[in-house]
């Protein structure tokens, strides 16, 4: 499978809040760094923290645009709250490997009514 096509299942999967599918979209050891949190490791780690983030607030992601090169693919997104973001994936033998996210935490977490940790 291509990069894009797993990505494209990697949003339906999202949009659906669908945190078991996601999960099994990682290898067993791949890390999943969201660059305003701490990198996640693992597939069981990954798994839980979707679990997490959708139990906290509804998510969405419109596609803007996917790009592919070699085994990487680019997700350009926004949500319907006017948040936008990118994400690289990683994608060897059909898994993603590593994931790394850009997207503003104070504005999530502002949009979403959820607190903000304080320094």
């Amino acid at each position: 499978m291509r990069p894009r096509e797993l990505i494209e299942k990697w949003v339906e999967a999202f949009n659906n809040a669908d945190f078991d599918e996601l999960g099994e979209m990682y290898s067993e050891d791949a890390v999943n760094y969201q660059v305003p949190e701490e990198p996640v490791e693992g597939r069981e780690a990954i798994r839980k923290m979707f679990k997490e983030e959708f139990a906290r607030a509804e998510m969405v992601c419109i596609v803007e645009n996917i790009f592919e090169d070699g085994e990487w693919a680019i997700l350009e997104w926004k949500d319907p709250l006017g948040l936008r973001g990118c994400g690289f994936f990683h994608v060897v033998n059909d898994k993603i490997v590593f994931q790394r996210g850009y997207w503003d935490k104070l504005s999530f977490l502002r949009q979403h009514g959820l607190p903000i940790p304080e320094e």
